[in-house]
C-alpha cells in the first residue's frame, strides 16, 4: 500500500469535482480550495470523516476493497483511475468483463495474422471469442457447435474428433479442467459457469468423475501432440497471453514445434 501516493491521488480526484457533479447543493459557504470537501467525500462513500481524513494523510489504517471501491464511485473514477486507486491501496485490479462483440473485430485480425499458427481467444468462461482458420482445421471448428456450447472445456470433454487427435488426452483434459476450476472459484455465482458445469456433469463421464477432486493448477508451458488425419503427426507448443486492452480475455497461440510441423500445417491450409 502506497499511503503517500494514495493520499495524493485522493486529494487530486477530490479537487476535480464540484458539489453539483455528485448531486450535492452548491451552498455551504465559501470554499478555501477547489473541489469537494473531505467530509463530503466521506459522506458519499459511507465512511466517517475522521477515517477518510486519516486515509488522505497517509496514516497506517486499513482500507478494504469494498471501501476503496466505494471511494471510486463517490469520486466518479473512470476504469483507469479506479484501477490505479486499487493499485495504490495494494489491492488487485477491479474485475472486468469484456463483451465478446466489442473485442471481436480487432482480435479477429490478430488471430488471422497469426496463421499458419493456430490461434484462438477465450473469454473468462473459456467461451470462444475468435479463432483463425488454422485453429479450425488443426484443432476444432467452434462454428460446428451451437453458440451456447462454443467453449474450450465443452470441446475438450465432449468432442470425439478432438479426443481422437490428441495423443495424450487425459493429462491435457485434466490440466484444462484444473484451470477451469480456478476460474469458477473466482466467480462462484456466475450463471454461465453454473450452466457449463451442469451440462458437463451430464455429458462427460470423465468430467463427472474428476470435478469433485477439486483439481486446481495454474497454467504451465505445454506441448501438444496430435495425430491429424490429413496433416499427420503434429507437435505444437502452446503460448498463453492476455491482451493489455482486454485483460480478462485469453489469447492462445499454438506454434509448430519444428519446421516440418509448420510445413504440414501450411499445406493443410
Amino acid at each position: 500500500m502506497d499511503r503517500r501516493g494514495l493520499g495524493a491521488f485522493l486529494r487530486a480526484q477530490r479537487a476535480r469535482l464540484q458539489p453539483a457533479d455528485v448531486g450535492l447543493p452548491e451552498g455551504g459557504g465559501r470554499r478555501r480550495t477547489p473541489g469537494l470537501r473531505r467530509e463530503e467525500v466521506a459522506e458519499l462513500s459511507g465512511v466517517s470523516s475522521t477515517w477518510y481524513t486519516w486515509l488522505e494523510q497517509g496514516r497506517p489504517i486499513v482500507a478494504s476493497g469494498q471501501v476503496i471501491d466505494a471511494l471510486a464511485r463517490a469520486l466518479q473514477l473512470d476504469p483507469d483511475r479506479h484501477r490505479h486507486l486499487r493499485s495504490l491501496a495494494g489491492l488487485a485490479p477491479p474485475r472486468t468483463t469484456t463483451p465478446g462483440r466489442d473485442a471481436a473485430p480487432r482480435l479477429q485480425r490478430l488471430v488471422d495474422n497469426a496463421a499458419p499458427n493456430p490461434a484462438v481467444v477465450y473469454d473468462q468462461h473459456y467461451d470462444y471469442v475468435v479463432w483463425n482458420e488454422a485453429y479450425a482445421r488443426v484443432r476444432h471448428d467452434p462454428a460446428t457447435q451451437p453458440p451456447d456450447r462454443r467453449n474450450a472445456v465443452w470441446m475438450m470433454f465432449t468432442d470425439p474428433v478432438n479426443r481422437a487427435r490428441q495423443r495424450c488426452w487425459v493429462p491435457s483434459a485434466r490440466a484444462l479442467l484444473s484451470q477451469f476450476r480456478t476460474s469458477v472459484g473466482q466467480r462462484p455465482e456466475d450463471p454461465r459457469f453454473t450452466d457449463l458445469v451442469d451440462a458437463l456433469l451430464a455429458a462427460s463421464p470423465e468430467f463427472r468423475e474428476w470435478w469433485p477432486d477439486y483439481l486446481v493448477r495454474e497454467y504451465r508451458p505445454t506441448t501438444l501432440e496430435l495425430d491429424h488425419p490429413d496433416a499427420g503427426r503434429l507437435t505444437l507448443d502452446l503460448y498463453r497471453l492476455r491482451p493489455v486492452e482486454f485483460p480478462d480475455l485469453l489469447l492462445v497461440v499454438q506454434i509448430p514445434a519444428t519446421s516440418d510441423d509448420r510445413q504440414r500445417i501450411a499445406r493443410l491450409l
